[in-house]
């Protein structure tokens, strides 16, 4: 099954006139093929790296503020940012994986060793497919996250005779 979806996304690559073990192999599968993805996960690489940079510096400073009011929205969102920073370990580890295996499906083609090329190249689509899966459920909590922050602001700033809402119609007739 999993063959089979290789040899259809990867059909410009392949010539599937031989067999081996009663499978069909992926004849063409260039060294340039795995080192189309280089450049993507690279690119997807530094993003990643850049979000956790990013909630590095914001658990940080929401540690600091914990230990100067210890407010229980701040665990509350020391606590998202925990969960977010673990799916975005994962989508980093998976997306290096990934990599790594694009990397031995190169050697494997340099060696001639092209059948197990092609399972270590499947291998390598499917955890950029799961990092990928991770990074949307990452985005779908911090959509959570913001939408609290914005609730919250929103409940602080309405006044009694209509909201924020209403006041940003007002502003804009």
């Amino acid at each position: 099954m999993l063959y089979e979806l290789i040899l259809f996304f990867l059909a410009k690559d392949l010539k599937p006139s031989t067999k081996q073990s009663g499978l069909l192999i992926m004849e063409q599968l260039t060294l340039t093929t795995p080192a189309l993805l280089f450049s993507a996960i690279s690119l997807i690489m530094l993003a990643y790296t850049n979000r956790f940079l990013a909630y590095a510096a914001v658990i940080r400073n929401l540690h600091d503020k914990y230990l100067e009011q210890q407010d229980s929205s701040l665990i509350a969102q020391i606590r998202n940012l925990k969960q977010r920073l673990h799916l975005t370990r994962m989508m980093q580890i998976l997306g290096i994986s990934s990599l790594l295996l694009c990397v031995l499906t190169m050697f494997l083609i340099y060696i001639k060793f092209h059948l197990m090329a092609v399972w270590v190249f499947g291998i390598a689509l499917i955890l950029l497919i799961l990092s990928l899966a991770f990074l949307i459920l990452e985005i779908q909590i911090s959509i959570r996250a913001l939408s609290l922050h914005l609730s919250d602001i929103e409940e602080h700033i309405q006044p009694k005779s209509g909201g924020l809402l209403s006041k940003i119609k007002k502003s804009s007739d």
